[in-house]
């Protein structure tokens, strides 16, 4: 079975990047958005099976997007991507509900997968 992801992140070009990555590793992309509470909305929308959510967006953050979507009846599996380290937010990670944290720098099908594979943190 083919998992729907939604990409939100308010770079365009790293948004296209993902994009092409995960449909080449047989991932169904069902949408992007730009920004924390576009993200929200469309997540809702859609009900995508992954979200790969930036931590540092416009609006509201990943974080508060991942605890709010997190508190859906069905929540999607929330991966957090940032071009920091996960070192940089500390405890963060943890508390956001979200099953994974992968550097925009390591993403990859590979690290993608895993990441999907890992239990919560």
């Amino acid at each position: 079975m083919t998992r729907s992801v939604l990409i939100v992140d308010d770079h365009a070009g790293f948004r296209a990047q993902a994009r092409e990555l995960l449909v080449a590793a047989g991932f169904e992309v069902v949408g992007e958005a730009a920004d924390g509470e576009s993200g929200v909305r469309v997540a809702r929308d859609l009900a995508p099976d992954v979200l790969l959510l930036d931590v540092q967006l416009p609006g509201i953050s990943g974080f508060e997007v991942a605890r709010l979507l997190g508190a859906e009846p069905d929540p999607p599996v929330i991966v957090l991507i940032s071009s920091r380290d996960a070192a940089d937010y500390g405890r963060q990670i943890g508390r956001s509900g979200a099953r994974s944290f992968i550097s925009k720098a390591e993403l990859s099908a590979t690290s993608f997968r895993a990441a999907l594979e890992d239990g919560p943190r």
